[in-house]
C-alpha cells in the first residue's frame, strides 16, 4: 500500500500508572484503519477530591468514526478494561476478549444493571485472528489475573508486540508460566518495536513467585491465634487461590467478603479457576465457625 505508516498513539498508560489505553493505526494517512488496544481506567491522587475513577480522553478515537475496527482487551484489570461500560457507547466497535475478560464484563453488566448488549468476540491465548487491519496473535503471558495475554500486532510493515501487563513467574499457582516459546519465535521474525509494561522496572532483583507467596501465607495463617483476615486486590485471582489453599492447609474455612471479590470469584468459578477448593462460606455463616478455624479474603 502506498505511503502507508504503522502509527501508534497512546491515549493513557504512558507516564503513568493506570488508565491503559492504546490506538494502533495502519495505511496512509487518508486511508487509516486502526485497532484500539485495552479501555482502562486509573484512580484519582489528592487533587480530585470526590471523584471515584478517572476515565481516558477518547476524542481522538470518536473522530476516527468507521476507521477503527475493534477493541481488544488484554486482560481483565480495572486499568485495562474498567472504561469500557462506560465509553463503548460512544465508539460501537465489537470488542475481543478472553473468557475471563468476557465472563467479568458481563458479570459487570448483571451487577450495575446495565441493558447494554455489547457484542464480544471471544478469543484464548496461542489463537490468531483479524482485527482492523491486523493478524493479531494472542501470546500467554503470566500475570496476577486469569487469561492475560500479550498481543503480536502484524501488518505488511512488520509487527509489534504489545506485552500487556506481565510477571515473570516460574512456579505460579495459576495456569502456565509465560509462554517464553512463543516470543522466541516472534523475535526470530523480526520486531518493529515492543510497547511494554514497566511498573517497577526500575527496581532491582525478581519478584517471589506465586507459590512461594502461598507458601508464607500458610506460615504466618498457621501460627495466627483467632479469625485471619486478609486483604487483597478483588480481581488477584492467584492470590486469592493461594490464600485458600493456605488456609485449607492449615485447617480453616473461607469467607468472602465485598461485592467486587464475590463477582470476580463467580466467574473464576464457573470457567474452573478455582477447582479443588472447598466451597467458600457465606457470611451469614461468620458467628458460627469457631474463631480459630475461619479467614476472611
Amino acid at each position: 500500500m502506498e505511503n502507508a505508516e504503522l502509527v501508534f498513539v497512546p491515549l493513557g498508560g504512558v507516564g503513568e500508572i493506570g488508565m491503559n489505553l492504546a490506538l494502533y493505526g495502519y495505511g496512509p494517512q487518508d486511508n487509516r484503519e486502526w485497532i484500539m488496544v485495552d479501555c482502562g481506567v486509573t484512580f484519582p491522587g489528592p487533587n480530585l477530591p470526590g471523584v471515584d475513577l478517572v476515565l481516558p480522553d477518547i476524542t481522538f478515537a470518536q473522530e476516527l468514526g468507521d476507521a477503527l475496527k475493534a477493541i481488544v482487551i488484554t486482560h481483565a484489570h480495572e486499568d485495562h478494561y474498567g472504561a469500557l461500560i462506560a465509553l463503548w457507547p460512544m465508539l460501537r466497535k465489537p470488542i475481543w476478549a478472553t473468557p475471563f475478560t468476557a465472563g467479568m464484563l458481563e458479570a459487570k453488566l448483571q451487577s450495575d444493571r446495565i441493558d447494554e448488549d455489547i457484542p464480544v468476540e471471544v478469543y484464548k491465548a496461542g489463537d490468531r485472528f483479524t482485527a482492523g487491519p491486523f493478524e493479531v496473535e494472542a501470546v500467554h503471558v503470566t500475570h496476577s489475573i486469569p487469561e492475560p495475554v500479550s498481543l503480536a500486532l502484524k501488518c505488511p510493515l512488520g509487527q509489534v508486540i504489545h506485552t500487556g501487563d506481565w510477571k515473570i513467574d516460574a512456579d505460579p499457582t495459576l495456569g502456565a508460566d509465560t509462554d517464553a516459546a512463543t516470543f522466541q519465535r516472534l523475535g526470530k521474525e523480526g520486531i518493529l518495536a515492543i510497547i511494554c509494561d514497566s511498573t517497577n522496572a526500575m527496581r532491582e532483583g525478581t519478584s517471589p513467585t506465586e507459590t512461594e507467596v502461598s507458601h508464607s501465607i500458610a506460615k504466618v495463617i498457621e501460627k495466627a491465634r483467632g479469625r485471619v483476615a486478609v486483604t487483597t486486590f478483588s480481581s488477584n485471582v492467584g492470590r486469592i487461590r493461594s490464600i485458600a489453599r493456605a488456609a485449607e492447609s492449615v485447617g480453616r474455612r473461607v469467607m468472602l467478603m465485598g461485592r467486587s471479590i464475590k463477582r470476580v470469584c463467580e466467574v473464576a468459578d464457573d470457567l474452573g479457576y478455582l477447582d479443588g477448593l472447598q466451597p467458600f462460606l457465606d457470611e451469614d455463616e461468620f458467628s458460627m465457625v469457631d474463631r480459630n478455624k475461619l479467614v476472611i479474603i
